[in-house]
């Protein structure tokens, strides 16, 4: 059973080719469905907190806030969404209901939504402005939905549920395509409860039925993936400093994680032992709080901050979700603003040329000897195609010829990880005085990983996987010399 399982796993991922045609490595370990593969790609998006919380200047609002204080005087999503695009973002992901309880849509199950404020005389939809300001710049759109409510009567019994779940299918059937739906592993303690201003505690594991809810979703947005602690779908990274581990498997024993799971340090590497795909997403806001406050207009993060975080998330096998702020009027303000596109300036010369692309890459072996799976792989521009080595062979070398001395201090590797994530640990060298200079040792791959190192003079470089669960396939190997400004 298990053998037909893999087969059709990698029948559906080949497009239909059979082993014995290909000549491929067979699937190895927990595999990426098709809506983590699209997310996987799209590796930098924003988050924007926006809602009660900017009103009051709170971060956690008590859920007895009046809906009146709700009222920004210049919201355009379209600015937030020309910003992101201009930034180099793909996507934005809005706070639509954060634990307060305040939805940025009309919701018809509660009182505590824009209808009731005086914005646009309460005839105001956020959700409905974003998803159109969204659609106009090639943007995803993504929905933050707190699974805790402080202004909900019936939080923490039994029929709270029904409750959520009816909100789920609001923002998941009148929006349009959603790529991701992010819950929270914030749930349970002091709130407003609908008067009774009381403190009330949950089992985080059991409460939530996360089973039915996420059948929901997948009912409503079956290309959507979900975000939690533990998914399903991917992992809070562990922190909100938005760091990855230097170690970081896309796969977690996730049966044992749920939201709030109290060992959260786990997250930041996920399990070398994992039963299921669930890469890392890092979480990390542009200024100290989630919410606009303008004491905070001087604490922006600076260039090298975010360029580190970069590095640290996206080039540690993870993605980057950046939260900028809407303020009060509505609109992302000038700092942030301009420290993006002081980013996405400085990436886009950071990976202006690559060394490597066309390149003579020579392979320690090939399997099969076939042509298909040699060494020129890895710098075709085609993301479709690998380097691999036979079946027993776990460690191997690709070697770059740049024709010409360069100077090289950033090293770009993927996995090919539609057959798994493999790699144990690698190896970087570059030609030097008549030898082989080590310049980096690390561990895992995946998706994506990014090394930046002090700049080497030469005209080969080596990359080596010395450990591996199964044999390497490599399908990117880039090199850059990025300025050192």
């Amino acid at each position: 059973m298990k053998r037909f399982l893999w087969g059709a796993i990698f029948l559906l991922l080949t497009g239909g080719q059979t082993r014995a045609q290909s000549n491929a490595p067979a699937p190895f370990g927990p595999l990426p469905s098709a809506r983590q593969l699209q997310w996987q790609q799209m590796g930098y998006y924003m988050f924007v907190h926006f809602n009660m919380n900017t009103f009051t200047g709170k971060e956690w609002g008590e859920g007895s806030e009046s809906p009146e204080l709700f009222n920004p005087t210049a919201l355009d999503c379209r600015q937030w969404a020309r910003i992101a695009k201009a930034a180099g973002m793909k996507g934005i992901i809005l706070t639509a209901k954060h634990h307060d309880g305040f939805c940025l849509w009309p919701s018809k199950y509660t009182e505590h939504s824009v209808k009731n404020s005086p914005w646009k005389n309460g005839r105001g939809d956020v959700l409905r402005e974003l998803r159109k300001a969204c659609d106009e710049y090639g943007l995803k759109m993504g929905i933050y939905l707190s699974p805790w409510d402080r202004n909900n009567a019936a939080y923490g019994r039994p029929e709270y549920l029904a409750y959520f779940r009816n909100q789920l299918r609001e923002v998941l059937t009148q929006y349009g395509d959603i790529f991701e739906v992010w819950f929270d592993g914030a749930n349970g303690g002091t709130g407003y409860y609908g008067g009774a201003n009381e403190k009330r505690e949950i089992d985080r594991r059991t409460y939530y039925h996360w089973d039915s809810t996420w059948n929901l979703v997948r009912k409503l947005q079956p290309g959507a993936v979900m975000f939690s602690d533990g998914g399903p779908d991917i992992r809070w990274v562990g922190n909100e400093k938005g760091f990855a581990g230097e170690t970081d498997w896309s796969i977690l024993r996730r049966d044992e994680v749920y939201p709030g799971w109290p060992n959260a340090k786990e997250l930041t590497t996920g399990h070398e032992n994992g039963t299921h795909w669930v890469p890392a997403e890092a979480d990390v806001s542009i200024r100290p709080g989630w919410y606009y406050h303008a004491e905070e207009d001087g604490k922006v993060k600076t260039l090298d901050q975010l360029l580190d975080i970069y590095y640290q998330s996206v080039g540690r096998n993870a993605a980057m979700l950046l939260n900028v702020p809407a303020d009060r009027r509505g609109l992302i303000a000038a700092p942030d603003s301009a420290r993006l596109m002081e980013l996405a300036a400085r990436l886009k010369k950071d990976f202006a040329r690559d060394l490597a692309a066309g390149r003579k890459v020579t392979a320690s072996e090939v399997r099969l000897n076939d042509p298909r799976f040699s060494g020129s792989k890895v710098n075709d521009g085609n993301p479709d195609t690998y380097w691999t080595t036979n079946d027993f062979t776990r460690t191997g070398s690709l070697t770059v010829d740049l024709g010409r001395t360069e100077s090289i201090n950033r090293l770009l590797v993927q996995e090919y990880i539609r057959l798994g994530q493999r790699v144990q640990a690698f190896r970087v060298e570059a030609w030097k005085d008549g030898a082989w200079k080590t310049i980096a040792e690390e561990t895992t791959i995946g998706y994506k990983r990014i090394l930046r190192f002090p700049a080497v003079s030469t005209n080969r470089i080596r990359f080596s996987v010395t450990k591996s669960k199964a044999c390497p396939v490599i399908s990117n190997l880039s090199l850059y010399d990025a300025p050192e400004d």
